[in-house]
């Protein structure tokens, strides 16, 4: 599939989306989040060969924000005003739960600035790598709206409340190597290292079992189960994935002291 804004590859079992508007910083609008959706989707399929996507940016950022000069905006008309939170009800919201939903590993690779929903999108990652140049930013405020793109949600869990609302009121730059610190990310690193790193992560998540897709979801879930519900969903993800050719694979592979051949199955 051809696309406007951003390109896709595939790379040892990787599916590579880079964000390619470089003159908007990668700005997130409504096209944008359109064929990203179609991407992921199409890397998703059964027969794509596709074992964990990277996602990343072309040029100074990683993602700027919604496009607010237009297409992009996250406002509608209404009688009684522009309603600006129907944009994310319609598109930006449908697009962010299917990456939660996503049957795979994300890895993100952050490269400037992710700002507004690009913070949240890089944030989607199962891992998040940032270059030492790259920063986040909830720049809301600014322009007199409200974090959105699940960023309240992710951040209090991620970095704990007196940081989010640190983030979300202050808008101010939160350097990578804070990012780190307060556990907002994985890794940090060398700027002309991010792809390279990026790719050697996606490379091992790439060529692991199937249970890596199953492991994901059994985490994101676990933010808003309690433990007996938490326990329920281990067992029943157990009986799939025990009843998996990697499973067996894994299991003989161990008994024979030897590395294990994985096939996603």
């Amino acid at each position: 599939m051809t696309y406007s804004k951003i390109t896709t590859r595939i790379e040892d079992a990787i599916g590579i989306i880079t964000l390619a508007d470089p003159s908007t910083l990668n700005a997130a609008g409504l096209d944008v989040v359109a064929e990203l959706g179609q991407a992921f989707q199409a890397f998703a399929q059964p027969g794509s060969g596709v074992g964990c996507v990277v996602l990343t940016g072309e040029g100074r950022g990683f993602c700027s924000g919604a496009n607010l000069t237009g297409g992009g905006s996250a406002s509608s008309s209404a009688e009684d005003g522009p309603d600006a939170g129907a944009v994310l009800e319609t598109v930006y919201n449908p697009f962010m739960t299917s990456l939660r939903d996503y049957p795979m590993p994300i890895v993100t690779a952050i490269n400037g600035v992710a700002a507004g929903v690009g913070c949240s999108l890089a944030l989607m990652g199962d891992i998040v790598l940032a270059s030492e140049s790259a920063y986040f930013l909830q720049a809301f405020r600014r322009i007199g709206l409200v974090p959105d793109g699940g960023s309240t949600y992710l951040l209090p869990r991620l970095i704990g409340k007196a940081r989010a609302m640190e983030m979300a009121l202050l808008g101010e730059r939160l350097p990578a190597r804070t990012a780190l610190e307060w556990g907002l990310i994985n890794r940090c690193v060398a700027d002309a290292d991010l792809m390279a790193s990026a790719l050697e992560i996606a490379r091992s998540l790439a060529s692991g079992p199937w249970a890596l897709g199953a492991i994901r979801k059994l985490v994101w879930d676990s933010l808003d189960c309690d433990w007996s519900e938490q326990l329920q969903n281990e067992r029943k993800a157990q009986k799939v994935a025990g009843r998996t050719h990697d499973a067996r694979e894994g299991i003989l592979a161990f008994l024979q002291k030897r590395a294990a051949v994985f096939t996603r199955n």
